[in-house]
């Protein structure tokens, strides 16, 4: 056996703290699979003295995050501060410079930065890992990138956020309102303090654009996605689309064709025929279409100490194995620069759900807009009264193009009629 791989941990969380302990735990293991030992022999955090449940004393402590790409000892440095610029990235351009590989499970600096990242890589024959950044411990990108890597992939999809497949799934279960489960999911720490980031899709858009980059050898274009978060998903909608047939997820997808690359992030209404209805609670799924392997699904833990501890040391393994390869299944300077597609040609039938004023004539205005726009309505159910007066209205279209309904529901955001906003969620086909 070798000599061992040795690492340079930064940050000592959650994530960090997992990695010492998987390294402890199945060290013997992963030497054999390796073909050498992999040894952490530095660490940077913010806070030397706390408790992490791990024994950090046993390694050099570097209180500056930057100053371990210079430890003589490192081979490899792990980012785990996180953050798309900062201390995340002067670590990471500082690592490359020195000449060791990275590897890291920051999907906000990825999705920034990644296309900088992997040229510096390429361009030093280093490695640059982080399948860690996308959907916790499932091998998504090592799926997409090595697996199927013979294939043309028509389209990436799936739930990657899993605060709001935790809230999602419970609301459903539970037929209680977003704010609630949403509390309850902090006090779970399912969701951050601040669960904008989650709540609102930015961190599956991060994820997203990482997700087409190696799927469709498309340079990252984070700017591009098209973001919807499920802050405004009510108990009605969830049961609403029940009664339909439908779960609804809150899905991120992508495709690139010749129109451009396409790139949203949005609530679905997942028909029960579909593998992804059946997500719950915070599990991650991804779907990959390639066009001789047929529809993939990855699927498990996407977030968590164990997770995504699993995914930083698998990379790290690969490392030691000197098995580099693009980060992006290509080299960066192939990947494409793709203009972003226009979403309003794109055909679909969509769930719409309007909260109106209860009086004569609104039903008619609803279809005339409707009617205006060149949208044809499937099937439209008007609840009774609430507390304060008001009716919700449930729409399911027929398909045709997302810009007609765009259009229809501009004009009725001017009416009088309307109380709050509408909301719009895209119905997933089979």
């Amino acid at each position: 056996m070798t000599e061992p791989l040795r690492i340079a941990l930064a940050g000592l969380g959650t994530v960090g703290a997992g990695v010492i302990r998987l390294l402890d735990a199945n060290g013997e293991l992963i030497a054999r699979r390796a073909g050498r030992p992999i040894e952490v022999v530095a660490v940077s955090a913010r806070d030397r003295t706390k408790d992490r449940g791990v024994d950090i004393a046993r390694f050099d402590w570097i209180d500056d995050p930057a100053e371990l790409a210079r430890h003589p000892q490192a081979d490899v440095v792990v980012e785990l501060v996180g953050g798309s610029d900062g201390p995340a990235l002067a670590l990471a351009r500082a690592t490359l410079a020195a000449g060791k590989s990275l590897v890291t499970a920051n999907k906000a600096m990825i999705a920034h930065h990644g296309l900088e990242l992997a040229r510096a890589a390429e361009a030093a024959n280093l490695a640059l890992k982080f399948e860690a950044a996308v959907a916790g411990g499932v091998p998504v990108i090592k799926g997409l990138r090595e697996g199927a890597a013979a294939n043309v992939i028509g389209r990436v999809y799936g739930i990657l956020n899993g605060t709001c497949n935790f809230i999602l799934s419970k609301m459903e279960a539970e037929g209680r309102d977003f704010a609630e489960i949403l509390s309850e999911a902090q006090a779970l720490g399912y969701a951050e303090a601040d669960p904008s980031f989650d709540i609102d899709g930015v961190d599956a858009a991060h994820k997203l654009s990482i997700l087409a980059s190696v799927a469709f050898g498309a340079q990252p274009a984070f700017d591009d996605v098209a973001i919807t978060g499920v802050r405004h998903v009510i108990a009605a909608d969830i049961a609403e689309a029940a009664a339909l047939g439908y779960r609804i997820r809150l899905l991120g997808v992508a495709d690139a064709g010749p129109h451009g690359l396409f790139q949203r992030v949005h609530p679905h209404l997942v028909p029960l025929s579909h593998p992804l209805a059946h997500v719950l609670g915070s599990t991650n799924a991804v779907v990959a279409e390639g066009n001789f392997v047929g529809r993939l699904l990855f699927q498990g833990a996407g977030a968590g100490d164990g997770p995504t501890a699993s995914a930083v040391v698998a990379d790290l393994i690969d490392i030691a194995r000197g098995e580099f390869g693009p980060p992006y299944a290509m080299p960066a300077d192939a990947l494409a620069a793709q203009d972003a597609a226009d979403s309003g040609e794109r055909r679909a039938r969509a769930y719409v759900r309007l909260t109106v004023a209860d009086k004569v004539g609104v039903l008619a205005e609803i279809a005339a807009a409707m009617r205006d726009a060149g949208v044809s309505i499937e099937s439209l159910i008007q609840r009774g009264a609430q507390a304060d007066g008001s009716v919700l209205v449930a729409i399911v279209t027929h398909e045709g193009p997302e810009r007609s309904v765009a259009q229809a529901l501009d004009k009725l955001r001017g009416s009088q009629s309307l109380v709050g906003e509408p909301m719009w969620m895209h119905i997933l086909g089979e």
